[in-house]
């Protein structure tokens, strides 16, 4: 049986509010993250992604309490992540309502700890982020030409990003959110070359991120390998809708779920 495509909003939440900006910098306010979480789980959104975007930064703990809240609205699969580091961080946000977390910078910190996390509560709540772009002119070059980046792609780590995915893998990742930094927020379209070189790497679902403009740009990233598409902003500011996406891809051979399937579902 041939598995629907997901489609994704994600909300990036700075202190308690969901913003965008380009390249994850001149982030402006997109709205209330309950209220938006609400208006996709009646729009068709097949899962929801919430990103604190400065936990892992600042150093703070992601908002435990706009997580129950958001969980409290919606009958979809809520990922969690924004300082994600421990064992019983994983335990608390799943307490909280979410269905996986996403993890980064702990990650690179301590590989192992994937490992941990997915031996205790299952590959399928674990979800490796890897925000990706290419290596700077000047910096050591890696194997494919991508490096992972960490602090909402402020700091390079020098690590091959489709080689990180395929340990993540390895570790005991249930999925990949791949998340291109070059092309985060521009709405040129999400990066082909690097989705097909992490696909072509990992067996588990690759979701793809960064770049999404146009309703013509999801059908592509899913030809390149991904299994879900997820957007932000174009969604947020009502550029984009999640019907519309779906129809388009639809109309592209992708299956999709319908309206009918989200009901069924419920």
């Amino acid at each position: 049986m041939t598995v629907a495509v997901r489609v994704i909003p994600c909300l990036d939440v700075d202190d308690g509010r969901v913003v965008k900006g380009v390249n994850f910098q001149n982030l402006r306010d997109a709205g209330d993250p309950v209220e938006l979480a609400a208006r996709y789980d009646k729009e068709g959104a097949d899962e929801l992604t919430f990103l604190d975007v400065t936990a892992s930064s600042s150093g703070r703990s992601t908002m435990i309490d706009v997580v129950k809240r958001t969980a409290d609205q919606i009958f979809i699969p809520l990922t969690v992540g924004g300082g994600i580091r421990t064992v019983d961080d994983v335990d608390t946000m799943l307490r909280a309502g979410a269905d996986k977390v996403s993890v980064n910078t702990a990650a690179i910190a301590r590989p192992d700890v994937l490992a941990e996390m997915s031996r205790r509560f299952g590959s399928q709540c674990i979800v490796l982020s890897v925000d990706a772009r290419t290596v700077p002119e000047g910096s050591p070059p890696t194997p494919s030409g991508w490096e992972v980046t960490t602090h909402g792609g402020r700091e390079g780590t020098g690590i091959d990003a489709v080689e990180w995915a395929r340990r993540g893998q390895d570790l005991g990742v249930g999925e990949i959110l791949l998340n291109s930094m070059d092309a985060d927020g521009t709405k040129q379209g999400f990066d082909l070359r690097m989705l097909k070189a992490v696909r072509a790497a990992v067996h588990v679902p690759v979701i793809a991120s960064g770049g999404a403009g146009a309703v013509d740009d999801f059908a592509p990233a899913v030809q390149a390998g991904a299994d879900a598409v997820l957007a932000a902003s174009v969604f947020h500011f009502g550029e984009l809708t999640i019907p519309e996406v779906k129809a388009a891809m639809s109309a592209d051979g992708i299956i999709v779920r319908t309206e009918r399937d989200t009901e069924a579902r419920i």
